[in-house]
């Protein structure tokens, strides 16, 4: 079965992908030694900005690894080259009537980036996390060397200890992942839940133990007092006619407007990319006539993280503000695992002290009994990732006051705090959150000589690139 709205991309050759890996290795080893180096991709989605990478950085081109090698339907797999777009991932899958089980939010993500990062979305309450999903993966070392992880072989340390890594431990070049089956649509239901009622419901929701669960579920918190749940199930029924959030309509706005909606299973998938979740209000996208002369193609979340980025760099928005005399603003972009019983804790306390909104909800639980070091949640156990991502003005003399608030919160709740973006605790307080001990012994075994930074120094800014 072909879904409507995906058109599979050419499968990468054999020969192709081992001749990429080849030469990617090959200028690898003949950087000299204590040479900086990132991977050269086209797209970030990461919102650690600072100053950059340092002029003497090598950029490894990484373009010849951007494709899909196969797509299994009988034993639901894919083999994926590491920096292949989840864009590019659920066209060839969509193809084949199947998808990866969790697909982060946005269309510029790459699968390696959502392994050795972390990635998320409305499938994570019954599939965990996109590296739970992952059966192997060809991972290159700091030391140039390649080597096939698995859950039970002999590098199945890295294996466990490579989400959360963000590249310090090595680079996914090839991994084979599971999918699972689609239906054409997905039937939404938006159900507005009382704040005292919203954390019993996401548990019934998400009970592992339901017969006829939903597919689907996840949050947006409009004003305190103010939630919906989107539940969604798999169908084949397109109702009165699929709705269209690419045009003039928006989605998030629908699920104030709408109790029932359909969407193909393609634009069900990529509901958040068109409007950044909501963040593309900023740019003024959502006026309807900036909306019409604005082109469809541009409108998509990699477009608004750039001019954001181009802003960052020449300081523009900073100006404006000294300029007119009014404070300095804060980014507070952030995404937070807490625990369901305390869900309540953390927006009560978020909507004083930071008083973003809208928020995003999106319950999480991990799929099996395995644990990952670096990013330690307890199996079996609930959580809700919260979404927050807009500036407040600065609190005069204490720039960082808001994200650090934000970090004491999560520590204070037994939550986790994904590093995609600004990381503010000192080093003793975040090698306390991300096991330190048990990546000081990966980076011992496969980074023996430093050649990459380590996390802590990655994630501040505080070493190389």
């Amino acid at each position: 079965m072909t879904v409507a709205g995906s058109s599979a991309p050419p499968a990468v050759s054999p020969e192709a992908h081992a001749a990429a890996v080849n030469d990617l290795i090959g200028k690898y080893r003949a950087l000299p030694p204590g040479a900086r180096v990132r991977l050269g991709k086209k797209s970030s989605n990461l919102f650690r900005f600072g100053a950059g990478a340092a002029a003497d950085t090598t950029r490894l081109d990484t373009s010849a690894l951007t494709g899909v090698l196969d797509v299994d339907a009988e034993s639901r797999t894919a083999e994926v080259q590491g920096m292949t777009t989840y864009e590019d991932l659920v066209s060839a899958t969509l193809a084949r009537g199947m998808m990866p089980l969790v697909v982060p939010q946005l269309k510029t993500i790459t699968l390696g980036g959502a392994v050795t990062g972390l990635g998320i979305e409305s499938t994570s309450f019954r599939h965990g996390l996109p590296h739970e999903s992952v059966l192997e993966m060809d991972i290159l070392t700091p030391g140039g060397e390649i080597v096939t992880a698995t859950p039970n072989g002999e590098h199945a340390d890295l294996f466990q200890g490579f989400p959360n890594s963000y590249g310090t431990l090595g680079y996914a070049l090839r991994l084979k992942i599971e999918l699972q089956p689609v239906a054409p649509y997905v039937r939404l239901e938006h159900r507005r839940v009382a704040s005292s009622d919203l954390a019993s419901v996401i548990t019934e929701l998400c009970d592992p133990d339901a017969v006829g669960g939903p597919d689907f579920v996840d949050g947006t918190v409009f004003t305190p007092g103010e939630q919906y749940l989107t539940v969604g199930r798999f169908t084949d029924d397109p109702g009165p006619g699929p709705s269209d959030y690419t045009g003039q309509q928006i989605f998030y706005r629908s699920i104030r407007e709408r109790t029932v909606d359909h969407l193909t299973a393609h634009d069900y998938i990529w509901r958040w990319d068109t409007d950044w979740f909501w963040c593309s209000r900023a740019f003024g996208v959502q006026h309807p006539l900036v909306r019409r002369v604005w082109p469809r193609r541009y409108r998509r979340s990699d477009v608004y993280r750039k001019i954001v980025a181009f802003d960052r760099r020449i300081g523009f928005s900073s100006q404006a503000h000294r300029l007119t005399r009014t404070p300095q603003e804060e980014p507070v972009i952030q995404d937070v695992e807490i625990p369901v019983d305390r869900l309540a804790e953390f927006l009560d306390a978020f909507h004083t002290d930071v008083g973003i909104t809208p928020v995003w909800l999106c319950p999480l639980r991990l799929r099996g009994k395995q644990r990952w070091p670096l990013y330690p949640m307890e199996p079996g156990e609930l959580y809700v990732n919260v979404g927050f991502w807009s500036t407040v003005p600065e609190v005069p003399g204490r720039p960082d006051a808001h994200n650090r608030r934000v970090e004491e919160l999560v520590a204070d709740l037994g939550g986790h705090k994904s590093l995609y973006s600004t990381v503010h605790y000192d080093e003793g307080e975040f090698w306390k959150h991300y096991n330190g001990p048990a990546y000081r012994a990966l980076k011992r075994r496969y980074d023996p000589h430093g050649r990459l930074p380590d996390l802590y120094s990655k994630v501040t800014g505080s070493g190389r690139a």
